[in-house]
């Protein structure tokens, strides 16, 4: 199978299956002597694992990582970064009397038809669980950009219709700039909400309104918005390889994506030039040049503007619901009906939260190395 691989110099494969023995990530392009240990990993893995609250799987795995390769007394090598997470609490049951029977929203019946084989407990390689490795990998990509003064922060503004405050016309840093200026207090107030909404209010009504999704047996898609600050002007590459077609592409990636927005946006195509242009200024506190609104998003061109880079995914409902569905059986050719047992999430949105900001990070990151090793050479005098 090819398309487990991600990146240019910073590169990433994940590897695993939801009901296999485990589920990993090796990470190439990191350079040497850099500190990393387990906990640096594992903080993030605690954010994304399941069983974290009513609204998600009931699925209880710890998500220990272990460093296998790529560090050696406390610092990375340079080599090869090889992360693993044993599964433990696997329940493949549900799952036998689905394998003939390609369930709806899922990646069963394309798989079945490319490879002729396929994994069927929990969804296999097409499973959420792959993401783990991808979480491992985006720990280590932040800790990177932190070196370099970037941060990347994500949260729910919509669920099932219901939209945060500030997020009705404009979602922050779109219409202005410093809205996301405090990032510390906007990750605290996130990481309280078991919805991951920065708005309480909002928060609450989305978390109502799961809980009645889950009582009927269905589940609810949303959008998730991913802020990046601190990344310098310029940074990116341009024509095929922008910075925004690779987040574009990154986003798009994780399951269950279904729709991705830079900036402004499918809104961009509702205003004027004079309206969706960013006027650029001096800066007061530093004399830099920086745009005075951002509805480009913090990407033109495909090179960062040094405004703070702003993207949504649409998110669709967990396609595991317990309502019955129509299928085919593939022994038979014939029509049948499905009822999905198991553990699920019944929304997807609040656990995507630590993925996107991984994959916003891994192409940071990446980047970030690329533009390292494409400066001007200035021969020493």
């Amino acid at each position: 199978m090819s398309g487990s691989t991600f990146g240019t110099i910073f590169r990433i494969t994940t590897w695993g299956e939801s009901h296999g023995p485990a589920v990993g990530v090796v990470i190439d392009g990191c350079l040497p002597g850099m500190p990393l240990a387990e906990a640096d990993v594992q903080k993030e893995l605690d954010r994304r694992r399941p069983g974290q609250s009513d609204i998600s799987t009931p699925r209880k795995e710890a998500d220990v990582v272990a460093i296998l390769s790529g560090v050696f007394e406390g610092k990375t090598t340079g080599t090869p970064i090889s992360m693993i997470v044993r599964n433990r609490n696997v329940d493949s049951s549900p799952y036998k009397e689905l394998r003939h029977t390609p369930r709806p929203g899922h990646a069963d019946y394309p798989y079945e038809i490319k490879y002729g084989i396929r994994d069927y407990r929990g969804g296999g390689r097409a499973s959420a669980r792959e993401t783990v490795g991808r979480v491992a990998a985006g720990a280590v990509a932040r800790k990177i950009l932190a070196g370099h003064g970037i941060d990347v922060v994500a949260h729910v503004i919509e669920l099932g219709g219901i939209r945060a405050r500030g997020c009705e016309i404009a979602p922050p840093g779109i219409s202005d700039v410093s809205v996301v200026s405090n990032m510390s207090e906007m990750k605290a107030r996130i990481e309280e909400s078991p919805i991951r909404c920065a708005d309480p209010d909002a928060g609450a009504a989305m978390l109502e309104l799961v809980r009645s999704a889950r009582e009927d047996g269905d589940s609810i898609g949303g959008i998730v918005e991913i802020i990046a600050t601190g990344i310098p002007a310029g940074i990116g590459e341009p024509v095929f390889d922008k910075l925004d077609a690779d987040l574009a592409k990154a986003l798009m990636g994780i399951g269950a994506v279904k729709g991705v927005e830079i900036g402004a946006g499918f809104r961009c195509a509702r205003m004027r030039g004079s309206e969706m242009n960013d006027a650029f200024r001096i800066s007061d506190s530093n004399g830099t040049v920086m745009p005075e609104t951002n509805h480009a998003g913090g990407i033109l061109g495909g090179l960062a503007t040094g405004a703070p880079i702003v993207c949504r995914i649409a998110v669709k409902p967990t396609p595991s619901i317990a309502m019955p569905q129509k299928t085919v059986d593939l022994r038979t050719m014939s029509e049948a009906e499905i009822t999905i047992k198991g553990r699920h999430d019944p929304t997807i949105p609040p656990r995507m939260v630590p993925v996107a900001e991984a994959m916003v990070a891994i192409v940071l990151t990446d980047h970030l190395l690329r533009d390292c090793s494409t400066k001007t050479y200035i021969p020493e005098r």
